[in-house]
């Protein structure tokens, strides 16, 4: 079956997840078509992929079987609001909003509405991102595969429980600022050291990837892999100790606390 699917919203979030489905061989799987109140962002994003610019949030939802909701939390309400004539049972409204509970969009659209929650982040725009999805009584086996598909296109998608969805917020979401953070910090000293800047993003960056896929290749615990790095009376051992003094794991720890609860407040909003 071919999908129509349709996006109301482009921005960074929106516009990767559609560029990813795009570049990634779907003519015969879907066609895209898309709504953004910045007309000058939607046309833009249409020349540049071939997608169809929708004349209304309303008319693009008529014309899409799979609608992904791509806007930020304070603009959710009045969009609900103008679709909900246009959204039928059959039709499946796929989130990728921070914070706003399954039972936020059926308490506008209907009780049996079929809803899909997701929150990926922004590496989707290279292929990498992660996805967590969850879904409402009305989805089927069949429906869950058709949209995890959708969204793989953009990186890896597994499905989490509602309730932990907020939680999750600041370990993939967000997190991908704090690495950005880390890489520049890293730059900075180098540069500090001499190190041409272009070429000290670029080994910070390799290196903050080349570290991430050992986690996932080896499937060792990240502890032994850092001990392997830290030879007796050695460099890398004076560093972690640095880290370790200026409450490197503490400040992590309470970033993602802060995000966390960030994500819980925006949902307790959306009831």
């Amino acid at each position: 079956m071919a999908y129509k699917v349709g996006f109301i919203g482009t921005g960074n979030m929106g516009g990767a997840i559609i560029r990813s489905i795009v570049h990634g061989d779907t003519k015969e799987y879907c066609s895209v078509s898309a709504f953004d109140v910045n007309t000058a962002l939607l046309e833009g994003l249409s020349a540049e992929l071939g997608i169809t610019a929708a004349a209304s949030a309303s008319e693009l939802v008529k014309g899409s079987d799979i609608i992904i909701l791509a806007v930020k939390p304070q603009y959710c309400e009045n969009v609900l609001k103008e679709i909900r004539t246009a959204f039928t049972p059959e039709k499946i409204l796929v989130s990728i909003i921070v914070g706003v509970p399954i039972s936020y969009y059926e308490n506008i659209l209907g009780k049996n509405i079929k809803i899909i929650r997701t929150m990926p982040n922004t590496p989707a725009m290279v292929g990498e991102g992660m996805t967590l999805l969850c879904c409402n009584n009305f989805i089927t086996p069949l429906e869950k595969q058709a949209v995890m598909k959708l969204l793989s296109f953009s990186g890896i998608v597994e499905e989490l429980d509602e309730s932990l969805m907020s939680e999750v917020t600041a370990l993939t979401s967000s997190s991908p600022a704090y690495v950005f953070i880390f890489i520049e910090a890293m730059a900075d000293a180098a540069v500090q050291s001499g190190i041409p800047r272009k070429l000290a993003y670029r080994l910070a960056a390799q290196a903050v990837l080349g570290s991430a896929k050992m986690v996932l290749e080896t499937g060792r615990h990240p502890g032994e892999l850092k001990d392997m790095v830290c030879s007796p009376a050695g460099t890398t051992i004076e560093a972690v100790a640095a880290l370790e003094r200026e409450g490197f794991r503490n400040a992590v720890i309470t970033a993602m606390g802060e995000c966390t609860k960030k994500a819980r407040e925006i949902g307790q909003t959306k009831k």
